[in-house]
């Protein structure tokens, strides 16, 4: 804070009344910001009655100390807490609410102490005021950007190591970062051509409603398409979903792999992107839900997941082999039953069973695709389990 030209007697004795209420005055700010700052009862405890306090009265007796013509109070203390409040996640215009509520605060104060005639004096402090409150927000809306980006490259390199492969742990120990024990990896797209101005701005839409969900554990490296998502793998997908249908454009495409663990992230990211790219339609996709297409692209990992179809029905006899009479019969019940010598009747309740199992029906297209490669692949490898 620059010191004014000269500050009126009047100014001076009346700030000076200030000088026993400091406690009380701090205490008053810490509830009025409990009351009026979004998200303030969500930090802890310790912090909030204690910290949140002392800054309010390094605040006001730095107010006080200008007042006087005294050397001004660092402004440290709060570029020290604006980065504070960044690491922590606090919405910058929360943290800057909070500052303005404690200037209220202390404007109110004045107004109450002020006599009659010392009106000149209560605008001369309140101007002074108002400009500390601008070099305060200065300083501390600089030191919570430069932290937020601090962060940002932080987490922007660690996301960068763990889709890469590239010693995620060490690069997590450099940052002061930590990693998950697994990741939920998204791959976020538009559905058709876009602009790479298009393709960051649909990442950080997505970024926006994510963050909260995952209690800010979120990592994002963005690509020319869009970019890809890491949430912790604990992360529930359908409330994934639930967000990111209220968020993203319509024709917005979303691939989901799941990585066990760290080491396992390259490959999810992978997955992910070649199930965002072979959707054909926008939404939120697994790999079960486009695995036809998935195999189709040629993907090396899509060999195992269509032996999953036929492992559920491994378990049950005669469902595979109903499955592989079934399409060399050309889909024709009577023939298959005469085949397997059962009941046509026995062939429907085999199918019902079958779609149930493996989330497949044997009378649409994509499942005799689907089912008539997993068989193939089988055959191919030298598994025939009929």
């Amino acid at each position: 804070m620059s010191q004014p030209d000269a500050v009126p007697d009047g100014a001076i004795r009346l700030a000076a009344r200030l000088e026993p209420r400091v406690n009380q005055l701090a205490r008053a700010i810490v509830e009025r910001q409990r009351a009026e700052v979004p998200g303030f009862d969500l930090l802890p405890g310790e912090l909030r009655d204690v910290e949140v306090a002392a800054t309010a009265r390094h605040a006001i007796r730095g107010f006080l100390r200008h007042v006087q013509g005294l050397p001004d109070t660092d402004v440290g203390v709060f570029r020290e807490r604006a980065a504070e409040r960044a690491e922590e996640g606090l919405p910058l215009v929360q943290l800057l609410k909070g500052y303005h509520v404690g200037a209220e605060v202390l404007l109110d104060a004045l107004g109450e102490l002020a006599r009659p005639g010392e009106e000149a004096a209560l605008r001369s402090l309140t101007r002074m005021e108002l400009r500390a409150l601008q070099t305060t927000v200065e300083n501390v809306t600089e030191a919570y950007l430069a932290s937020l980006a601090d962060q940002q490259v932080a987490v922007r390199e660690l996301a960068r190591a763990l889709i890469r492969g590239e010693e995620p742990e060490e690069v997590a120990a450099c940052f002061g970062l930590s990693l998950e024990s697994g990741y939920l990896v998204l791959s976020v797209r538009a559905f058709g051509p876009q602009t790479s101005v298009a393709a960051r701005r649909l990442l950080r839409r997505a970024l926006a409603r994510l963050v909260p969900l995952a209690e800010g554990r979120v990592l994002s490296l963005p690509d020319e398409c869009g970019g890809l998502v890491l949430l912790p793998a604990s992360t529930a997908l359908d409330a994934v979903a639930d967000r990111l249908s209220s968020c993203l454009p319509t024709a917005s495409i979303v691939g989901a792999a799941t990585a066990g663990t760290a080491d396992g992230v390259p490959a999810a990211a992978e997955r992910a992107r070649r199930i965002a790219a072979v959707a054909d339609r926008p939404g939120l996709y697994r790999l079960r839900d486009v695995l036809l297409e998935y195999h189709l692209s040629g993907a090396p990992d899509s060999a195992p997941e269509l032996g999953v179809l036929l492992a559920a029905l491994d378990r049950y006899p005669g469902l595979t082999a109903t499955v592989a009479a079934f399409l060399d019969c050309d889909f024709d019940r009577r023939r298959t039953a005469h085949a397997l010598d059962v009941h046509p009747n026995t062939v429907d309740n085999r199918l019902g069973r079958i779609a149930e199992l493996t989330g497949v029906d044997l009378h649409t297209a994509r499942g005799v695709q689907l089912l008539g490669a997993a068989l193939t692949l089988r055959r191919i490898a030298g598994k025939e389990h009929l």
